[in-house]
C-alpha cells in the first residue's frame, strides 16, 4: 500500500479534531487533483459517514473499490454505511469480505459485529464477534467499544462495566468511556436513599466534570453534571432543617410532658447546639465543598446564578439556618415567637421539598 498523499494525512488529523468541513475541503481538492487516490476516496468516505451522510459515503467507498476492488478500508467504511441505510444482508457481505482480506484485523470482526446486529436472533453471535476483535486488538479502543455495544445488546452489564474500565486504561481521557463512567456514577446516585445513594452524589458530580473536560462542547454532560449538582443542593435543606430541629430542642421552644421547662434554656446548652450546628454544616456541606473539583464548584455556582428553583434552595437554607440561630442565641422568655420562627422555617421548606418529588414522579 502506497503512503497516503500529505492533503489526505491532513484530512485525516482535521478528522481527530472533529473538524469535519475542513477535512472535506482538502479531500475533494485533492480527489480533484488526482481522482484516482483510493485513500482519498476512503478517507472522504469516513467524513461523509461522520456527519450521518451515508448514501454519500458509500459512493465514496464505491469509487474507492472500483480502483482497488480488495481495499480492506474501503470495505470495512461500507459496512457501517450499508447497515445504517437499512440493507443488513449487503452489510454482512462486506463484513465477510473483510475478514477474508485480513482474518487478524480486528476491524473486521468489529465490522462483523456491527452487521450482525441488525437482527436480534444473531446478537450473541455479534457479541462473540466483537470479544474475537478485542482478542486480535486487547489495546484497540475500537474494539472494546464494540464489545460494549454487543455487551449493550446482549444484556452483559459485567462486560460493560470491565469495557469502560478498561478502555480509560488505555485511554484516561477518552471521551466515551468518560462519559459512560459519569452515566453509571449517576445511576448509582439515583438509587433509593436507603442504599446511600446520597453519599454518591459527589462521585457522579466529579465523573461528570471529569467527562466534561475531555469533551467541553457535550451538551448531555453539561446537563448530567447540573443535574448532580442540583440534587446535592437539595440536600443541604436537610442540614438546615436538622440544624432548627436541634435549636428547637435546645431552646426549649416545645414543652414536653409535664415538665414546661423554664425558659430561658441553659447558655452552656445553647452554646452546645451552636456548636453541634456548626459542625453539621461544617461536615455536611463546607468539608465536601471544598475538596470537589474546580469544575463542580464553578458548575455550582453557575446553577445558582442561572436557575430560580437553585436560588429557592439556597434562600431556604439559610432562612431555616439564620432562623435556628436565632432561635438559639435569644434569652426568650416565651415560647411563642420562637415557635412561630420555627414553623415558618419548616413548613414552607417541607411543602417545597414534597412539591419537588411530586413534580419528579410526574
Amino acid at each position: 500500500m502506497t503512503a497516503p498523499h500529505p492533503l489526505v494525512d491532513q484530512a485525516a488529523a482535521l478528522m481527530e479534531l472533529d473538524r469535519i468541513d475542513e477535512a472535506r475541503t482538502l479531500l475533494t481538492r485533492r480527489l480533484a487533483e488526482d481522482p484516482t487516490d483510493v485513500r482519498g476516496w476512503v478517507q472522504l468516505a469516513r467524513c461523509h459517514q461522520s456527519v450521518r451522510e451515508f448514501e454519500e459515503a458509500l459512493i465514496a467507498t464505491g469509487e474507492a473499490l472500483a480502483l482497488a476492488p480488495e481495499d480492506f478500508d474501503a470495505h470495512y467504511v461500507r459496512t457501517y454505511a450499508l447497515r445504517r441505510l437499512g440493507r443488513p444482508d449487503e452489510a454482512l457481505a462486506e463484513a465477510h469480505e473483510t475478514i477474508r482480506l485480513d482474518p487478524q484485523n480486528w476491524q473486521g470482526f468489529v465490522a462483523l459485529s456491527e452487521a450482525l446486529g441488525a437482527w436480534q436472533p444473531r446478537w450473541p453471535e455479534a457479541f462473540d464477534a466483537a470479544a474475537t476483535a478485542v482478542q486480535l486488538g486487547p489495546d484497540s479502543i475500537g474494539a472494546r467499544y464494540a464489545l460494549w455495544k454487543a455487551a449493550m445488546m446482549n444484556g452483559r452489564s459485567d462486560v460493560v462495566r470491565q469495557c469502560v474500565l478498561e478502555t480509560l486504561r488505555i485511554d484516561p481521557q477518552n471521551a466515551w468511556a468518560l462519559e459512560e463512567r459519569a452515566d453509571h456514577a449517576a445511576w448509582e446516585a439515583a438509587a433509593p436513599p436507603l442504599t446511600g445513594a446520597g453519599a454518591k452524589l459527589p462521585a457522579a458530580a466529579e465523573a461528570y466534570a471529569t467527562a466534561l473536560a475531555a469533551d467541553p462542547q457535550a451538551h448531555r454532560l453539561r446537563k448530567g453534571l447540573d443535574g448532580a449538582v442540583f440534587r446535592m443542593l437539595r440536600g443541604t435543606r436537610w442540614l438546615a432543617l436538622l440544624c432548627l430541629v436541634i435549636a428547637a430542642l435546645a431552646g426549649r421552644v416545645f414543652p414536653t410532658g409535664d415538665d414546661p421547662m423554664t425558659l430561658p434554656g441553659p447558655l452552656g446548652t445553647r452554646l452546645y447546639a451552636l456548636a453541634l450546628m456548626a459542625a453539621v454544616w461544617g461536615f455536611g456541606a463546607w468539608r465536601r465543598y471544598r475538596r470537589m473539583r474546580a469544575g463542580v464548584r464553578l458548575s455550582l455556582r453557575s446553577l445558582v446564578r442561572r436557575v430560580g428553583w437553585a436560588q429557592l434552595i439556597v434562600g431556604q437554607s439559610a432562612w431555616c439556618t439564620l432562623t435556628a440561630v436565632v432561635i438559639v442565641t435569644v434569652p426568650w422568655s416565651e415560647r411563642l415567637v420562637p415557635q412561630v420562627l420555627f414553623w415558618v422555617a419548616l413548613v414552607p421548606t417541607l411543602l417545597t421539598v414534597w412539591f419537588e418529588r411530586a413534580a419528579i414522579r410526574a
